[in-house]
């Protein structure tokens, strides 16, 4: 289970919209703890990042396509996120990314670039408008499942 606030999911929506018809990347900044069975994340901070994807022409064997599907946060980011995470006494406990005119389901390409402790909100922006978002997690078979999404206290998967 993953909890954002209202702010954070608006945030979310603002940013696939505002890089629409590329896709936008960022990531998610709070606590995780796994009770009852499952693991709960709540969100802190949302951390826009740069899609660096483009940059990305030293890795062999990569797909060539434009940021319009795929992303890639770079590492300097993702260090320096970490140390002001730390300074707030939280983690990186996940990533998001838009899907410009796609739906809201993790591609191949995300599953292998995934890794099993964070959880992934994918924004489906529709021709410049953000329609539907999910939360994911990897499973132990290296697997997307869905992950119930809450706002207010409120299951907001699939609604925006």
């Amino acid at each position: 289970m993953l909890t954002v606030s209202p702010l954070q999911l608006q945030s979310l929506k603002t940013h696939g919209e505002q890089t629409y018809n590329q896709e936008c990347c960022g990531l998610l900044i709070g606590h995780s703890a796994f009770e009852d069975g499952i693991w709960k994340r709540t969100v802190q901070t949302i951390k826009p990042t740069p899609n660096v994807w483009h940059q990305q022409t030293d890795i062999p064997n990569i797909e060539r396509f434009s940021t319009s599907r795929r992303y890639s946060i770079a590492p300097e980011d993702v260090l320096r996120a970490q140390k002001v995470a730390r300074i707030q006494g939280c983690d990186i406990i996940g990533v998001y990314h838009s899907h410009p005119d796609h739906a809201a389901v993790p591609s191949d390409c995300d599953r292998q670039w995934a890794w099993p402790q964070y959880s992934y909100i994918i924004l489906s922006v529709q021709q410049g408008i953000a329609r539907d978002i999910r939360s994911w997690v990897l499973d132990e078979q290296g697997q997307f499942q869905p992950e119930t999404l809450v706002v207010d206290g409120i299951d907001a998967s699939h609604s925006l």
